[in-house]
């Protein structure tokens, strides 16, 4: 399947959003402030969900993948030439899991992950999206200017470095593998993976260093 969504750090593509709530969005804000001001939901509540799924459980499963990548090769070559059956083989499968690809950051090239049309996102391996990477915002500039992006994220790269930004549509998803971090040499799976946030699988990180991780 080819899906190269890709643009390089040096192109510039301009693309039209629309800011508005998409019609599901707006029966789904009414739906909750309607069961609110009835007093059968605690947004406060729902939050917290929503935050649990986004940072945590959904993250979780992604960071597993990284680890196992970074500890075994051959899970890692199998992953470079078909990412959806190598990530089902740890049982994370499901919807806006389907067809996967995983992009390896290296020393020449980081990675970084957005969806100019909507907000398309590998759920079965990262959760929840991000508020920021459903944003208007995030989804133009990523691409435009995908360095200034990184800088907001408090990531500066070198200017050697290629920044190579994928675009997620409905067919294809990806995964971004961090660079394995120094000094993690001798550290178990387990542990591999409390290096790897969410973010780091985005491309707005890097993977955490044991010594920052603590």
């Amino acid at each position: 399947m080819s899906h190269d969504h890709s643009h390089d750090d040096d192109d510039h593509h301009h693309h039209h959003h629309d800011n508005h709530y998409s019609d599901m969005q707006a029966r789904v804000k009414a739906l909750e402030t309607l069961l609110t001001e009835k007093g059968l939901i605690d947004p406060a509540a729902i939050d917290r969900i929503v935050e649990t799924y986004e940072t945590k459980v959904g993250p979780r499963n992604g960071a597993q993948v990284v680890a196992k990548a970074w500890s075994d090769p051959n899970f890692a070559d199998w992953l470079r030439r078909d990412a959806t059956a190598a990530i089902a083989s740890l049982g994370f499968t499901g919807r806006q899991g389907e067809h996967m690809r995983a992009v390896f950051n290296t020393p020449e090239t980081h990675n970084l992950i957005v969806c100019t049309l909507c907000s398309c996102y590998p759920w079965a391996v990262l959760g929840l999206p991000p508020v920021w990477y459903k944003a208007p915002a995030y989804r133009s500039r990523a691409v435009i200017d995908p360095r200034g992006v990184l800088a907001e994220f408090d990531l500066t790269l070198p200017q050697e470095t290629k920044i190579r930004v994928w675009d997620s549509t409905a067919e294809l998803r990806y995964l971004v593998i961090p660079e394995r971090p120094a000094a993690s040499e001798g550290m178990d799976e387990a542990a591999l993976a409390d290096l790897v946030s969410r973010d780091a699988m985005i491309g707005t990180a890097l993977a955490k260093t044991p010594e920052t991780a603590l």
